[in-house]
């Protein structure tokens, strides 16, 4: 039985910010997003694509100084090497991307996989892309309902 479409996101813009190193999972990845967004029935604000996931927490700040952004959604994949440079890179992300969501009240979906993950393996997670998506959703929902009372 095929999904039905939702309105679940009617009224919410959501941005995509995608790294473009390990670009061919990143960028199925973004195709998935903008998929879910569609599914839900909110509206895709601005595609920002990133060097690296290092360098999302930049983007997403200049997408939550705007005013028509209420969720910003960040995808990529952080593979494995043979240091532990996937570590820092995951870590420091992520952790200004909370940072951010917090400081600005928006809502970040961290559609990044990894680290210490294969290629394989990233490829396998593709579909975080859409859970990412719909966090992004919820959270704007229930942000406006805190809000509203």
């Amino acid at each position: 039985m095929a999904k039905q479409p939702q309105d679940e996101g009617k009224g919410i813009r959501i941005a995509l910010v995608a790294s473009e190193f390990n670009y061919d999972v990143s960028m199925m990845m973004l195709e998935r997003a903008r998929e879910e967004i569609s599914f839900l029935g909110a509206q895709l604000g601005p595609v920002i694509k990133t060097p690296g996931v290092y360098d999302m927490p930049l983007a997403v700040k200049a997408l939550f100084d705007r005013p028509d952004v209420d969720g910003v959604v960040t995808l990529g994949a952080v593979i494995e090497g043979e240091t532990g440079h996937d570590q820092v890179v995951m870590n420091q992300a992520a952790r200004k991307l909370t940072d951010l969501s917090v400081e600005y009240g928006k809502a970040v979906g961290l559609g990044v996989t990894g680290p210490g993950e294969t290629r394989l393996q990233a490829q396998d997670r593709i579909e975080n892309a859409a859970n990412a998506v719909r966090a992004v959703v919820k959270m704007t929902r229930r942000l406006r309902e805190i809000r509203s009372a």
